[in-house]
Formats: C-alpha cells, structure tokens, sequence
C-alpha cells in the first residue's frame, strides 16, 4: 500500500512539473510574439522618420551624398585606395550632425522610452556596364562599422530597416556605386514595456500555477492523511480485538466449567468461578464504558460542575493512585495560595489519572506533581522520568487512538484514548494541556484551567 501511494504521488508530481513546464512554454511564447510586435511598432515609427535621411536633414544627406561620390571618384582614379575607403567613410563629417538630428526625432517619437541607435554600413560595391563588379567590402554589421549613432554595442539591439542606396560617378556615369546600411536600435526599458502589456496573461499564468501547486499539496497530504487515520484504526481494531480476547476467552473457559457436575458439587469451585465471571464480564463492561466515553470530542461532554479546591482533590487522586502502584514515587509541590475552582470532579479526576497512567506505562519511576497560580490560570504539571517522546510525535499525542511506537512496533497495550480524552475534558473546561519531553529524559504534561 505504501509503494502505491509513494508511485501515485511520485507521478502526481511528475504530471504537475509537466503542467508547469507547459505553463511556462505558453508564458515564453506570449513573450516572443509581445517583443515581436514591439519591434513592429517601433520599426513602423522609425520607418516614417529616417526614410532616405531626407527627413532628418536636406543638407546633411547631400553632404553623405557628396561624399560617397568622392569616395567613387577616388576609386576610379587610384585602384589601392579601396583599402583607405572603409576610414575615411567612417571618419565622416556628418557623424555628428545626423546622430543629434536623429537623436531629437527620436526623443520626440518616443518621449517614455530611452532609445539608443546607430547605423552601420556593411557593403560598399563599384561596379560599370563593361566590367565585373568590384566589391570594396561587404561584412556582417558590427559597431565597429557605424557611421553614426550613439550604440555602444549591437548585442541587445534589433535591426530596424536596411537602406539601400546608389550613386553615380561625378564625370564618369558608367561607374556606380552601391551601399547598404543597417539602422540598429536599443529600447533600455524594453522588458518592463512588454511585461506591463503582458500583465493579465501573467497574472492568469501565476494564478492557474499557484491554484495548480495548491491543489496538489492539498490533495497529497489529505491522501496522506487517510493513510494515517487507516493505519490508525487498523491498529486500533488490533489492539481492541487483543483487549477483548483475554476475558472472552477467560469467560468461554469459565462457563464450561461452570456446566461440569464436579464443579457445581464443588461450592468454593464454584464460587470462584462465578467470581472469575464477575471479575471478566465487569472488565468487558469497562473497556467499552471506555471506548464508548473517551472517545467523545469536548464539545459533547456534560460536565457536572461544582466548587473544588483543586490541592484537595489532587492528593485524593494521588492516595489512589499509591495503592495500584505502590512502587511508583510521587512528589508534590504544591502552590501555597488555596484556591476554589468550579469543575466536574469525575472528569478531571479521570484525566489526571490518565496522564499519571500513560507515565506509567511508558517505564517511570518517579513523578514530580506541582500547581501554580498565575495569570488566571490554574497549572497542574506533571513531570515523570520515563523514556520520553521525540519532539517529531508529541504533536501526535492528543489524537485520537494514537499510541507512542518504538520502532514500527507498539510494546505498550492500550486503546490510544487516555490523552484524547485528557485533551477533551481540558477543553471542555475551556483549558489547555501541553506536553514538553526529549527522548530517554521523561515527559512534562501541564493542565491549565481558567480560574474565573
């Protein structure tokens, strides 16, 4: 049973993973497709400012204009200059100039948004109507190549638009010269853009996981929790089978004896046996009284209260409780101030006995009993020097049916209600009882019950 419910939730959790890995794939491509149309709209707005330069500055695009027509000129006339070409186009004079121009559209277009941007050339090819083409250069864009811009880098930049452009020769037409740029951009509060659109779907997305994860956490430790109470009550059956059997079978063996000629001419026989009877049938009787009481909750008790000095009815449980165990030392330390509290004297006496019981059985020797009166507040301790509880069961303790194990095995006999009924009739005295123990140095239970 317990390999199939460690497999169930090994592959609740395996499909919860999977639903979560799901979850996160759709968040991801919600996100690329929201940084995808970003790029759109900020192409779309770039687009409508940068068309051929002309926007930005008349002057400045004729002076690029010039400039590449000179930078033809020289190649035509002197073959090794292609290799000064690349500087000289890079070392321009409009740098500047159309960086600020487009630095200002930029602003005004995009006032919530810092942008950095540059343009960089990538390919620079001479070529005539009689021979081949002459490519200067033609690279993939880096920043090396910008012409002008502020981008110190293109590794989080996106390519907004290509430009081609060809010039002609000053005094020769059949030499044309062909160049393509690349216009890069940098939105610094990118992320935070997309993200605030993306607020609803991650909203649902945390919400469905959060829904998801708590489910499962619910729905494994109730699982749990039914194994637990199961193996309590299989326990429990155990046990109260084991209880019952002794005077059962002590009563089959008596009543057949009782039917024996021998035994009824026998009067001391006899009577024995009728006593032996007497003694089982009263320990039947009293193992149901008990399941049938203690097992009730604090809210279903009748308390029969009246006025009791609590000190008084302590040393009467005490001078009980030395005669069925004689071996047991008690000491008392008793608060000095007397006090009158209204209790169900059956009860509590019931409990307290429980609690003195349970230390009993679980190996004491000795058991400290002290009171204290503080904070309107009646404190009943009861320490003993038995073997102790771990601090990962005391929790346990109060629980209905539940017995301290040691090993996977249950050395003490009992039915697991003496505590739970302390608990019970503590409440309902609208009191409290707690338990403070390490293991192998004895167990300290405290009664608190409210003086008003």
């Amino acid at each position: 049973m317990k390999k199939k419910i460690n497999l169930l939730i090994g592959f609740s959790a395996l499909i919860l993973l999977l639903l979560c890995a799901i979850q996160v794939y759709l968040v991801k491509t919600a996100y690329d497709y929201k940084v995808e149309q970003f790029h759109t709209e900020v192409k779309e707005k770039i687009g409508n400012i940068t068309n051929n330069y002309t926007e930005l500055d008349s002057s400045v695009f004729l002076k690029k204009d010039a400039l590449y027509k000179s930078l033809l000129e020289k190649i035509i006339h002197n073959k090794s200059y292609r290799y000064n070409v690349k500087n000289d186009l890079l070392a321009n004079e409009y740098r500047d100039i159309l960086t600020l121009r487009l630095r200002e559209k930029l602003n005004k277009e995009f006032p919530e948004s810092e942008i950095n941007f540059a343009v960089v050339v990538n390919k620079f090819i001479v070529f005539n109507n009689t021979t081949e083409t002459d490519t200067v250069f033609s690279e993939k864009p880096t920043i090396e190549n910008s012409i002008y811009g502020d981008l110190a880098s293109l590794d989080n930049a996106f390519l907004v638009r290509n430009y081609i452009g060809t010039t002609s020769g000053i005094r020769n037409d059949d030499y044309k010269l062909l160049t393509e740029d690349c216009l890069y951009v940098s939105v610094h509060n990118m992320e935070q853009i997309i993200l605030g659109r993306m607020t609803s779907i991650l909203a649902l997305a945390i919400f469905s996981m959060v829904v998801l994860i708590s489910l499962f956490v619910i729905t494994i430790k109730s699982l749990i929790k039914q194994k637990k109470v199961s193996d309590v009550k299989t326990d429990f059956i155990n046990n109260i089978t084991h209880e019952l059997k002794t005077p059962l079978t002590t009563l089959s063996v008596s009543t057949k004896m009782l039917s024996r000629q021998e035994v009824k001419e026998n009067e001391a026989v006899f009577n024995n046996l009728i006593n032996t009877v007497e003694r089982q049938n009263n320990r039947l009787q009293n193992i149901i009284d008990q399941v049938m009481s203690n097992s009730l909750g604090f809210e279903e008790i009748e308390l029969q209260k009246e006025k009791l000095k609590p000190h008084s009815l302590l040393k009467s449980i005490i001078s009980d409780f030395n005669l069925a165990y004689p071996t047991i030392g008690i000491q008392t330390i008793f608060d000095q101030s007397e006090i009158a509290l209204t209790l169900d004297k059956f009860h509590l006496t019931t409990a307290v006995t429980n609690v003195l019981e349970n230390a009993v059985k679980y190996g004491c020797n000795n058991i400290t009993i002290s009171t204290k009166n503080e904070n309107g507040h009646f404190q009943i301790s009861i320490q003993d020097d038995g073997i102790g509880i771990s601090k990962q069961k005391q929790h346990l303790l109060f629980e209905k049916f539940y017995r301290v194990e040691q090993g996977n095995l249950h050395n003490t006999k009992g039915l697991g209600l003496g505590l739970y009924y302390v608990d019970q009739i503590v409440k309902a005295h609208k009191g409290s009882v707690n338990v403070m123990s390490e293991l192998g140095k004895g167990a300290s239970f405290t009664i608190s019950l409210p003086t008003a």
